[in-house]
């Protein structure tokens, strides 16, 4: 079985019940979520050895979140000791016209403070096969950044896949170098790229011709420009896939993706979800449904980024940042049954 092996910082995950307005919270909701576990988390529930790294504070809360991620069955072998807490975000879901909205507490947490030397990743990857990073973590601290660099030239030396969804977060940013700056480095080592409909122009600087993100007129075959010009910029990439999301409300989103794989570009079914649960993570699930399907359906790139696009379907109608669904559940939405029929 392949293993996959993720990198970056895990938070407690604090939000109003239902769709209150953070001013109205008399409690919250706690959970725990960030890019690289939810996709260890997906991986596991599909079935697949995952290892998740990072760093926690050894205190309660650590062993809290700890705990969350094991009963998912996540390997977390290799998670790092120290700091003096966890990063925290607090999120409010938003309905109809008024968008969700993430406040980040998480300066100085344990992660932000992470220096080279702290993992040992010639351990962590002696036994791996796939090593998946996000732009999430180097946008965190000049430490995370730095670490992250550590990590993906040992993956390179150990012979791993490398992949890396390019996830600009604009409120991260703030440690000194730009995003593009650091990312130029980190990317040249991976050989799959994942981004939304607007991270490589964020990123690098690449637009995709004829595209309006806001208005949410976004043509699939526009993206096959983007997928050229950063397979141009960085040789070692033989895979990209990108997710179009068109935002009719925050209740209501249009799904899609396309896939470029060898200079060939493929089209995912677009998926109409009228009333999502809980949109965060839904990125996530779609790299860790492209990881399951490059890995499961061998040479039929069109069934990976098809399995990719129903499983981070499904995630919408699931609270929380992680992707609970089963592989079965996934292929009966891939096999056209969307009636969400009650199982008996």
């Amino acid at each position: 079985m392949p293993k996959i092996v993720s990198f970056g910082e895990i938070m407690m995950r604090l939000s109003p019940p239902g769709h209150l307005r953070f001013t109205q919270a008399r409690s919250f909701d706690v959970i725990y979520g960030g890019g690289e576990s939810n996709v260890a988390v997906s991986l596991a529930n599909f079935g697949l050895d995952t290892e998740y790294v990072t760093r926690l504070p050894q205190n309660d809360v650590g062993d809290a979140c700890l705990n969350f991620l094991r009963q998912y069955g996540v390997g977390v072998r290799h998670v790092v000791w120290g700091g003096e807490r966890l990063g925290i975000y607090f999120l409010e879901h938003g309905a109809v016209s008024r968008g969700s909205k993430v406040i980040y507490d998480r300066a100085g947490s344990a992660l932000a403070t992470i220096k080279p030397g702290m993992v040992d990743w010639d351990a962590v990857f002696a036994d791996a096969d796939w090593f998946h990073w996000t732009g999430i973590t180097p946008a965190i601290s000049v430490g995370a950044a730095a670490t992250c660099l550590e990590a993906v030239k040992a993956a390179r030396a150990h012979g791993l896949v490398i992949s890396s969804d390019l996830n600009y977060r604009a409120k991260l940013w703030k440690w000194g170098k730009s995003p593009g700056e650091v990312m130029e480095e980190l990317v040249q080592y991976c050989d799959v790229v994942i981004g939304n409909e607007e991270d490589a122009a964020k990123v690098f600087g690449i637009h995709a011709p004829q595209t309006d993100v806001t208005s949410g007129q976004l043509d699939a075959v526009q993206y096959e420009y983007v997928c050229k010009q950063l397979a141009a910029r960085f040789p070692n990439l033989h895979t990209i896939a990108i997710t179009l999301r068109a935002s009719i409300s925050a209740s209501y989103n249009r799904w899609s993706a396309v896939l470029w794989h060898d200079d060939h570009l493929y089209f995912s079914p677009k998926y109409e979800i009228t009333h999502i649960v809980d949109r965060v993570g839904g990125g996530d699930s779609f790299v860790a449904g492209l990881i399951y399907g490059l890995l499961s359906y061998g040479d039929d790139k069109q069934q990976a980024l098809n399995f990719a696009v129903a499983a981070s379907a499904l995630k919408h109608t699931i609270f929380g940042d992680f992707n609970l669904v089963s592989v079965a559940e996934v292929e009966k939405l891939m096999g056209g049954d969307a009636s969400g029929r009650v199982s008996r």
